[in-house]
């Protein structure tokens, strides 16, 4: 179902959630995606806001590639609560997270 790995997407909301001192280091490590695991990231984003259904995971990735208009750094980057929607959108994929928020608690 998800082919990015949830490391990347995890390592993307751990970032996102210190966005005032990490925005340069996750712009790159966005920019430095393939196109597929950017797409991905896009669709996990949305599924977590409820744009889509985790079922419909395949059609957001689809829909991500057809309306990718801008850079996909620069599109998540302009998200309110990028790091709480992606999170959620794993969750919703299945995908525990409970070990991002730790890491971020024990900081």
């Amino acid at each position: 179902m998800v082919d990015i790995a949830t490391n990347k997407a995890e390592q993307v909301a751990l970032m996102a959630r210190e966005i005032s001192r990490a925005e340069p280091e996750l712009r790159a490590f966005i920019a430095d995606m393939n196109e597929d695991e950017q797409a991905e990231l896009v669709a996990i984003l949305w599924v977590g806001r409820g744009v889509f259904e985790a079922e419909e995971f395949t059609q957001a990735v689809d829909t991500a590639r057809q309306e990718k208009t801008t850079p996909t750094e620069d599109y998540l980057m302009a998200t309110p609560n990028l790091a709480y929607d992606i999170e959620a959108g794993l969750e919703a994929l299945g995908v525990d997270v409970s070990a991002v928020a730790e890491d971020v608690m024990g900081r």
